[in-house]
């Protein structure tokens, strides 16, 4: 599959939508085997619902996080700052790592 930026900007919430969510599940059962699964799911339900993937061209992706991901925990889940940024972190590579593997970029 040749994949380009712009391509994948046109078409990622049509043609390429299920891949997308395949991805975006992939990471989700990753991370929900190796962190506490109440954080993984405030995390899905909170921030990377309104997240954004883009593809960088070359194989690479970013996905774009809404801002405020600590606030958007409040009340849903109790996790000091320090190690919400470390999952997030580690989730977002998860995401990017399985976006990498269903488009067939790596």
């Amino acid at each position: 599959m040749t994949l380009d930026p712009e391509t994948f900007e046109a078409e990622k919430y049509v043609e390429y939508f299920p891949k997308l969510q395949q991805a975006y599940k992939n990471a989700f059962s990753r991370m929900n085997e190796e962190y506490d699964s109440t954080l993984i799911h405030g995390i899905d339900q909170a921030v990377l619902n309104e997240s954004e993937p883009f593809y960088e061209g070359d194989g690479e992706f970013r996905v774009e996080l809404p801002p405020n991901p600590h606030e958007r925990l409040d009340g849903v889940v109790v996790v000091e700052e320090e190690t919400l940024d470390a999952v997030l972190s580690a989730y977002t590579e998860a995401i990017r790592a399985e976006l990498r593997r269903v488009f067939d970029v790596q």
